[in-house]
């Protein structure tokens, strides 16, 4: 055991907290500065200035890179689709699964083209075609991550059906890109005979990208479905053990997928989505617990990338990296944007801004890292392509995040696509406990559960009494936020726009509750 390396670790995880308050203020996209932090970790360990992290470099190979990459996207994938609310994606889904597949696709398919000219006009080598799928495809897919923190910062959010959409895309395309840089890879290592070819191995691909994606879909189903019910009928004993069972469940669907051959990272998206739309215990709790998680995955995947770039590869092929970057900017992404939302109903204006909002986050960053692992098994560590590769990509990233990330707020605004953005409730966790299967003593409680409502400031319910309001007799209101302050209900506390109450209450009662926070007519009798 090493203390000082602990002690590294640990100043990593504070300072990227502290960075990322900074970054918000000052608009600076967190992914920037988490790379960065990685970035300087690596200088100081190729200068010898701290021998700590020198032994960690030496340490940390491709293969273990990859493996802690897929993990965390696993887990931040699985967070994104746990945030994500099925009724707002019913009016988007068709466009949302084009993007999110023929998009990727189309802009893979864009850049492949334009990097077959550009790679081998500067290159002193010759690069195939298939390189070039494969480089496409790594960076093909987008991160709306950075995206909404740059709009929460300015308390900015999106008109219409914007932010649901890019919350499907950026939390779908992943799947899409993982399975096209795998696949383009193999074929790489067929081109170059280091592994062995097929017969017609394009043959296949539409069969195994449908029976993949099948699989992770139906795993990814399968892993909510049973994860939810561990949530409702274990009763244990220890708060603290929820937590632990929603992480064995998102590397257990995440391992079994991928054991039978299905698409790991879909499914772990889908069962994020599955529980996150599902009541069972410690709903709002664990969806806490998870985001905690997928910010400590995030802040370990773009440091131990950013550890693992060289500046001065970075530097060296600068102009590839821009070249790329600004016709991934200007003419792919528009392009596979405005052809797959072609006959929806989205204005030009708004085809426009999910043009610009195609972000590239750590996904890609850590795809790149396939091509190294493979590079490393068949050259015994002579991999000059896949480190120009990942070097390329590296700096098509950070391009991506500096332009695109400082000027989404003035393009929404300059289209009139941007709107107040509507804080979220946060209840204490102690609510949690209340109504819980099984551990109330008094049957009035029993199979009852909490349920966040929000007073809209068009409401007939702004301006009343709690006593006026007449909610159903099974349900009762246990707290109110107001601001950043809570209240106790008491028969005559009057109800204010943007109050956020919490009602405990059976299932039927909190339906009829939904009904009337979204009419505010009365339903009692």
């Amino acid at each position: 055991m090493n203390p000082a390396v602990i002690l590294l670790f640990g100043i990593l995880f504070l300072g990227c907290v502290c960075s990322a308050r900074l970054s918000s203020k000052f608009n600076m996209p967190f992914l920037l500065v988490f790379l960065a932090i990685g970035m300087l970790m690596r200088l100081l360990s190729g200068q010898g200035i701290v021998s700590s992290l020198t032994s960690v470099q030496n340490s940390l190979t491709w293969s273990t890179a990859n493996f802690i990459g897929s993990v965390a996207l696993a887990f931040i994938l699985f967070t994104g689709g746990y945030s994500t609310k099925l009724k707002n994606l019913a009016s988007v889904q068709t466009s949302g699964i084009i993007l999110a597949t023929v998009g990727v696709l189309l802009t893979a398919g864009c850049l492949a083209v334009f990097g077959y000219w550009l790679l081998n006009a500067l290159l002193p080598f010759p690069v195939t075609f298939l390189g070039c799928l494969l480089l496409g495809s790594i960076i093909s897919s987008t991160d709306a991550a950075a995206v909404f923190s740059i709009l929460r910062s300015r308390s900015v959010g999106l008109k219409g059906q914007l932010k649901p959409l890019l919350e499907l895309e950026s939390g779908s395309n992943d799947p899409m890109a993982t399975f096209l840089t795998i696949t383009f890879l193999e074929l790489v290592m067929q081109e170059i005979g280091v592994s062995p070819s097929s017969s017609n191995p394009y043959l296949f691909l539409p069969l195994q990208f449908v029976l993949k994606m099948s699989l992770g879909l139906a795993f990814g189903l399968l892993g909510g479905k049973v994860s939810v019910w561990l949530f409702n009928h274990l009763n244990l004993e220890h708060d603290g053990l929820y937590y632990v069972l929603g992480m064995g469940s998102v590397l257990g669907t995440f391992g079994l997928s991928e054991l039978c051959w299905g698409n790991g990272f879909l499914a772990v998206y889908v069962a994020g989505v599955y529980m996150g739309n599902s009541d069972f215990t410690f709903h709002n709790g664990y969806g806490r617990f998870s985001d905690a998680i997928g910010w400590l995955m995030q802040v370990t995947l773009f440091g131990m990338l950013g550890f693992l770039a060289t500046p001065s590869l970075l530097w060296k092929y600068k102009w590839l990296g821009l070249g790329m970057a600004l016709f991934l900017m200007f003419v792919a992404r528009p392009v596979s944007c405005f052809l797959c939302l072609l006959r929806s109903k989205f204005t030009w204006q708004e085809k426009t801004l999910i043009s610009w909002v195609g972000l590239r986050g750590g996904a890609p960053i850590m795809l790149a890292t396939f091509p190294m692992m493979k590079d490393m098994l068949a050259t015994n560590g002579n991999t000059p392509t896949s480190l120009i590769l990942f070097h390329i990509i590296f700096f098509m990233v950070i391009l991506s995040v500096l332009i695109q990330g400082n000027t989404i707020m003035p393009l929404a605004k300059k289209l009139r696509l941007d709107a107040p953005l509507k804080p979220a409730p946060h209840p204490p966790l102690f609510i949690e406990n209340l109504g819980r299967h099984g551990h109330a003593d008094s049957s009035d409680f029993r199979n009852t559960r909490p349920r966040e409502f929000s007073v809209t400031a068009g409401s007939d319910l702004a301006g009343q009494k709690i006593a006026d309001c007449k909610l159903p007799s099974e349900a009762f209101i246990i707290m109110i936020q107001r601001n950043d302050a809570y209240i106790i209900p008491r028969g005559n506390t009057v109800l204010k726009p943007g109050d956020n109450l919490t009602i405990l209450g059976s299932q039927g009662a909190l339906e009829e509750c939904a009904v009337l926070f979204q009419t505010g007519e009365s339903l009692a009798v």
